[in-house]
């Protein structure tokens, strides 16, 4: 039994929606993000956070100054490593070739991006390259800095010399590249937030976004690719594809995985003050930091060489292999690989499944996780047989009234 205390709070119910969601972001429950708060007043003697009678004034005049808050908080500023971007954009050379491409960066001369496409800029056949610079990073402007004003800048590279530009220590000759007229500098007017006005007008003059957006706001990234209806090839975590912002992207097929990342660990660079009190962070022989990211995936809606098969399945259906849901009317199916050859009904199976999914073998009926019963469809609940369920914390399956991890619910498309 249980010897923790139990407390009974009244929540606004909108409230802990939009709170949940964030802890399935991040990964822990209310339960632990409450205990956490508990903790820190115990720990400070005091509110953990400043309360304050009214809402401060922005110190923007552009509305997106609490995203540039979040962005700070999260410690968002991780820096992808060249053999990362380069293994991937490689494979889109044809949907490359032709177009401008926008990298929104935290420091463009610190990006792997901004360096991957100004080395094959030639090779590729670019149109062009612009990439921004994020005055609140740490790292802006410290490697090419700009006279005058804040840090927040933008460079735009419309043509390269086709002499090298990497001098004998792995740098780039950037002076070189911007004596070029075609080429400029050119300061921002704002912080170079990617929802800035004028960031969002370079994004509608460019082709393709290439980038590692900030992992915390990946959500707002990605809804305003979508709303520009631009495509992209850009780095995040898979978590993110169970946001009810990006898993009916995956159901439509028209957004997939990259080609290049599998095992989803990856290193990334991090700025001097960075913390390294976790498994994998260290210090490389260059002196750089870096920690290592769990689930890390290739997203783009770029049409590439991937072919999609059908899944060559060999189990067959039983009883006690594919156990029912008590919540739905559906089967557990743990690995995708274990997909029944013989079952025309609902299945649940992992995320990963997405990897192999093929449209034309198999339909996306819903994500079953735990904000099920407030994104899915009613339609689409009674159609998997629904139930409410004490244990599953808004619509989770249940097996052995225990939860699941978050499942994709599939069937089989008649042949």
């Amino acid at each position: 039994m249980s010897t923790k205390p139990t407390t009974t709070i009244r929540i606004d119910p909108d409230v802990k929606k939009r709170a949940n969601e964030v802890f399935d972001d991040i990964g822990i429950s209310m339960s632990a993000a409450i205990n956490t708060f508990l903790k820190a007043v115990d720990r400070e003697g005091s509110m953990p956070f400043e309360i304050k009678g009214c809402r401060p004034q922005p110190a923007f005049s552009n509305a997106n100054a609490r995203l540039n808050n979040a962005f700070i908080v999260k410690k968002d500023e991780f820096y992808t490593q060249y053999e990362d971007v380069e293994k991937e954009m490689l494979n889109h050379q044809e949907q490359l070739k032709g177009k401008a491409i926008l990298c929104n960066c935290d420091d463009p001369f610190e990006s792997a991006f901004f360096r991957f496409f100004v080395i094959h800029f030639n090779s590729i056949g670019l149109a062009s390259l612009t990439s921004t610079c994020y005055a609140e990073s740490s790292l802006a402007g410290l490697e090419y800095p700009l006279e005058g004003r804040s840090n927040a800048y933008k460079a735009v590279v419309k043509k390269v010399p086709d002499d090298s530009l990497v001098r004998p220590d792995g740098s780039l000759d950037l002076e070189s590249l911007f004596d070029m007229p075609e080429n400029h500098l050119e300061h921002l007017s704002g912080n170079g937030d990617f929802r800035s006005d004028e960031c969002k007008t370079l994004l509608q003059e460019s082709d393709i976004v290439a980038t590692n957006p900030p992992f915390s706001l990946f959500r707002d990234f990605i809804d305003m690719l979508k709303d520009h209806e631009k495509d992209f090839i850009i780095l995040g975590n898979m978590n993110a594809t169970t946001a009810k912002e990006i898993f009916p992207l995956f159901r439509d097929n028209k957004v997939w995985y990259g080609e290049s990342i599998r095992s989803g660990d990856r290193k990334f660079f991090v700025p001097d003050s960075y913390p390294l009190n976790a498994t994998g962070c260290g210090i490389d022989e260059n002196g750089k930091r870096y920690i290592r990211v769990k689930g890390v995936r290739w997203f783009t809606n770029l049409n590439t060489s991937r072919s999609l098969q059908p899944l060559k399945l060999e189990c067959t259906y039983n009883n006690n292999d594919y156990p029912k849901y008590e919540n739905y009317n559906a089967i557990e199916v743990g690995r995708t690989q274990n997909i029944p050859v013989d079952y025309d009904g609902i299945m649940g199976v992992p995320i990963t499944f997405l990897d192999k999914y093929d449209p034309s073998q198999f339909e996306i009926v819903m994500l079953a996780n735990g904000n099920a019963r407030t994104n899915v469809s009613p339609k689409t609940l009674t159609d998997v047989k629904y139930r409410l369920h004490p244990n599953d914390k808004g619509g989770v399956g249940i097996i052995n009234g225990k939860r699941v991890y978050a499942r994709i619910f599939i069937r089989r498309k008649s042949s």
